[in-house]
């Protein structure tokens, strides 16, 4: 229990009255909901940033003259660089204790902020959207491991599912938000806008943190970090992100493609050598020797990408394809918001019948949502097409809500022991990196293709059909999986999970 709830957290429990046993579901302390409020509105700020920002991509571009290349920079650097800073963060955070490391990340994210919102050229604001990005990967590092250090049992699963939660809505309420800045604001000066409430929201969470969040405790001697693990990672990501932000021709290409299989290659290699040596490679070789760990997060990748990347086309064609306000376009993808809200509340229930299942069929009704609206885009009358588009948001809405917090269970109890205190940091790294390769991508795709003439029809077909294919690729990875963890269950090999975490069923 946490004997001193107003300093210390301890595990974040409630006590117990006198002479009753604990029920079937532990309550937070005082110290507790303090510590997991903090760690939320940290998570929702960083987390809504680049959601935001989606709406108010057109009016950007007008106001800086950005080209297709710089778009694609702004969108996907902050992913970017928010999936790199994750693991150096969390090591540091265990040598050095997190509360100022959240402090400081925040404040950079918030500082930052204000640079991007007062931007005059393109390349001002490419560069605070890294800056941004690697303040929020400090700031969500250190939430997780925060998390982890304060609560145990069952509190912890409820809080780390709390930090799912918000993510997801951060991710839906992000364009109903922006699109209301803008229309109130005007595409001139909205955009700006949307930067500067950071501003507030980070300044206060970081009166709060500075004041609530447990003292540092380190829990290692030295940081460790791979730094090689890590420059390999980002040129990785880097070789398949250039060749779709500076289109090369066939020979360009090709050299990028050998690059990218040198580079994995190499990081391969990199990673078993230093794990042998001793040291914590940046992703433990553990992890990819189990199958049910590899395959969901190759589905969350695949999801997670896909679904950025076909929200960021989505907002461009309704306003630059069929003319809508930011307010329209927000309207249109509204839908998506409350069923996946509805449908992460119920998914609980519906995976305690399907299993794993569940996943899968979530996936297949995302791939079908795009692939859809593509498809609708293309023939359907103009009158009526946001109306349907706003239906396919609510099936796709409703598809990414039951499966979203659901594969992350699956990927985290299959962890393997010695791993487990890095999992959940890699995966989340692989989809913020798998979110700057895709949106990279297919913005690119659209953008290239209606400024080189075509209609914003046929783009947005192109871009859906794409966006459909990766996530046909995340079911196929969630069909495997499914069948990699029954072969393991039938086999009887033990699931090893980290202390505290609950197992989904």
């Amino acid at each position: 229990m946490a004997k001193e709830p107003e300093e210390s957290p301890g595990n974040g429990r409630a006590p117990q009255e006198p002479g009753k046993p604990g029920g079937p579901k532990e309550r937070f302390d005082a110290a507790g909901r303090r510590v997991l409020l903090v760690c939320v509105a940290g998570g929702f700020t960083t987390l809504l940033d680049q959601s935001v920002l989606n709406t108010s991509i057109p009016a950007l571009r007008e106001t800086l003259h950005a080209g297709p290349a710089d778009l694609q920079w702004i969108v996907a650097g902050y992913s970017l660089a928010f999936g790199l800073a994750l693991i150096p963060g969390g090591r540091l955070g265990d040598v050095k204790g997190r509360k100022w490391f959240f402090v400081t990340g925040l404040a950079l994210f918030t500082l930052v902020s204000l640079v991007s919102a007062t931007a005059t050229e393109p390349g001002v604001l490419i560069a605070a959207r890294l800056l941004q990005g690697v303040g929020a990967g400090l700031v969500n590092s250190q939430m997780i491991g925060t998390l982890q250090d304060v609560f145990d049992g069952q509190l912890r699963a409820r809080a780390l599912g709390m930090y799912a939660v918000t993510g997801g809505l951060a991710f839906t309420l992000g364009p109903p938000i922006g699109g209301a800045v803008l229309a109130l604001a005007g595409p001139e000066h909205g955009w700006r806008l949307t930067f500067l409430l950071n501003v507030p929201f980070g300044l206060a969470t970081v009166a709060l943190a500075a004041r609530h969040l447990p003292k540092p405790r380190p829990s290692a001697r030295n940081a460790d970090l791979d730094v090689l693990g890590l420059l390999l990672v980002g040129a990785l990501t880097l070789a398949l992100m250039l060749p779709f932000v500076r289109p090369p021709g066939w020979t360009g290409w090709l050299a990028f493609a050998a690059a990218a299989l040198l580079l994995l290659g190499a990081l391969a290699w990199w990673q078993r050598r230093y794990a042998r040596s001793g040291g914590h490679p940046l992703i433990h070789p553990a992890l990819t020797r189990s199958a049910p760990y590899a395959l969901g997060t190759a589905t969350a990748m695949a999801q997670f990408g896909s679904s950025l990347a076909a929200s960021l086309v989505l907002t461009m064609f309704l306003q630059d394809g069929l003319g809508l306000s930011p307010m329209g376009a927000a309207l249109v993808a509204l839908p998506s918001a409350v069923a996946m809200g509805v449908a992460s509340a119920l998914a609980w229930r519906v995976v305690q019948r399907y299993g794993r299942r569940t996943v899968t069929v979530g996936m297949v009704g995302s791939a079908l949502a795009m692939l859809l609206s593509g498809l609708l885009a293309h023939w359907a009358p103009a009158a009526v097409l946001p109306w349907l588009l706003a239906l396919l948001q609510l099936l796709g809405g409703a598809s990414v809500g039951l499966m979203g917090s659901t594969n992350q269970a699956y990927v985290l109890r299959h962890a393997p022991a010695e791993a487990a205190g890095v999992s959940g940091a890699i995966l989340q790294m692989a989809q913020r990196i798998a979110a700057a390769v895709a949106v990279s991508a297919l913005s690119g795709v659209y953008l290239r293709e209606t400024v080189g003439g075509g209609g914003h029809r046929s783009a947005y077909l192109t871009a859906s059909v794409v966006c459909a294919a990766v996530a046909g690729l995340a079911v196929l990875a969630s069909v495997f999986a499914g069948r990699a963890t029954a072969r393991e269950q039938r086999d009887g090999g033990p699931v090893a999970m980290s202390r505290g975490r609950t197992p989904v069923r």
